[in-house]
């Protein structure tokens, strides 16, 4: 095997674990992000329950992404892309969110289909948050 084949390879294997340990830490962030939306529900307006089902999740997020998904360590790069990356995501999902509630979707399935646009989207941008800084840092 010529070293350029094995690079790619190695590479490959390194990034459909760091993909697949992203399916997980979306998985439970996305279910605890609903479930705190579902909650809020039932006390305050759709978007406003939306935004603090996103905080806390976020806030779990941020630690699954950095310890498991990635494998690194919290520094203030990371915070400060981490908190940029999930500001133009948390827009992207208002956004998406509103114009599901808009088109008929309802309050329950809206969130739903919101995610699976958003989650993958969230994916590359983190990646390039993770990734750069661990890279820079070398």
């Amino acid at each position: 095997m010529t070293a350029f084949i094995k690079r790619l390879w190695l590479r490959w294997q390194k990034d459909f674990w760091r993909l697949f340990r992203f399916g997980i830490t979306g998985t439970i962030c996305s279910a605890i992000h609903y479930g705190i939306y579902c909650l809020c529900l039932l006390v305050a307006e759709a978007n406003l329950a939306y935004t603090a089902g996103y905080v806390v999740g976020l806030v779990c997020n941020y630690g699954l992404t950095t310890y498991f998904t990635f494998k690194g360590k919290p520094t203030k790069g990371n915070a400060a892309g981490f908190a940029g990356s999930h500001l133009l995501n948390y827009l992207l999902e208002i956004g998406l969110f509103n114009l599901f509630l808009w088109l008929g979707a309802g309050k329950w399935l809206s969130p739903i289909l919101v995610m699976l646009i958003a989650v993958p989207i969230n994916f590359v941008l983190l990646r390039l948050v993770f990734v750069r800084r661990q890279k820079v840092a070398r």
